[in-house]
């Protein structure tokens, strides 16, 4: 279980552990007792879902962002594609 901040000083050590689980069961990550995360951290728990890891007791805050930050990401790679490939 995470409790309290996550913020991007704290990633490092965070990463470190989810890194070094074991992958014999999926990785639950417990947010419960979060309170804040900062613009990193979000990107790293998007990226540990898109992983396969499940984000347990999510804040609806945090839940909402992840899902902004993904909408602006695709849409962000949408603009280079187009770009890149401009129709004729």
């Amino acid at each position: 279980m995470l409790s309290g901040r996550i913020e991007a000083e704290y990633l490092s050590e965070l990463r470190r552990l989810v890194e070094g689980e074991e992958r014999r069961r999926p990785l639950t990550l417990d947010l419960g007792e979060v309170k804040l995360v900062d613009r990193d951290a979000v990107t790293f728990l998007a990226q540990c879902e898109a992983a396969g890891a499940t984000l347990e007791n999510c804040p609806a805050y945090v839940r909402e962002w992840i899902a902004r930050e993904r909408a602006e990401g695709n849409n962000r790679r949408r603009k280079i594609s187009t770009r890149r490939n401009p129709k004729r």
